[in-house]
């Protein structure tokens, strides 16, 4: 018996120091809780039969529930600090591009008096990718063949000069990629250039405003012009 109560006895000290513990300013967040469960603990431990102790292993299963609800509160406040700290890190870095030219998913091309740029990414390499730029009516204006490429990002210019051999006139077309490899065609997704203009920071992340194509998420740069 006397070896139970002193078992008990010090259940009963270890469950007081966890609940000292909580009055910590860092530890405050989750004390009512546990601080409940800890103080209905106490109150059982000191208020037994002393002809019918609580079982040790009783006690030490409820002991170990808190601990790991504990132990599993401070990962999450930790993992909480982490992400914070991430996007944090993301905004800066997201600062670093305002002004800069990036690519993002889109098949618009802006022609101006310097020309165009735009872009594709690859899954396989190419043996062969053509451009095909076409009007705001659907019409065709030029086709060029761009060559052989790695898997990857790439980035294109083009001068605006159509398959008659003059200039088109400066404004918006569109682009597609035909992409080959052996004969067979190979899914080619088609890059539009922005200009970062802002950083929104948003409770899911960071975002970029790129000029008038609109906010677009910091995954979605595949390639920084």
């Amino acid at each position: 018996m006397a070896t139970v109560n002193n078992t008990v006895s010090a259940a009963a000290d270890s469950a007081l120091a966890l609940l000292a513990r909580k009055d910590k300013p860092e530890a405050k967040a989750d004390a009512n809780g546990q601080g409940r469960f800890l103080t209905l603990l106490t109150a059982q431990l000191k208020n037994q039969d002393p002809m019918n102790p609580l079982d040790n292993a009783q006690v030490t299963s409820q002991l170990a529930q808190i601990s790991t609800v504990d132990g599993i509160e401070r990962l999450n406040t930790m993992l909480t600090q982490l992400l914070g700290g991430q996007q944090s890190a993301e905004s800066l870095q997201a600062a670093s591009l305002v002004g800069r030219g990036v690519l993002i998913p889109g098949n618009s091309l802006k022609l101006g008096d310097a020309g165009s740029i735009g872009g594709f990414a690859l899954d396989v390499p190419a043996d062969a990718v053509t451009m095909h730029i076409k009007d705001a009516q659907g019409l065709e204006v030029a086709a060029v063949n761009l060559g052989s490429f790695a898997e990857g990002t790439h980035n294109f210019q083009w001068d605006g000069t159509t398959l008659g051999g003059s200039r088109a006139a400066n404004g918006k077309y569109k682009v597609s990629i035909e992409a080959v490899t052996g004969g067979k065609s190979v899914q080619a997704e088609v890059l539009e250039f922005g200009a970062v203009s802002s950083v929104v920071r948003g409770t899911k992340g960071t975002d970029l405003q790129i000029g008038d194509l609109g906010i677009v998420k910091m995954s979605d740069v595949r390639q920084i012009v």
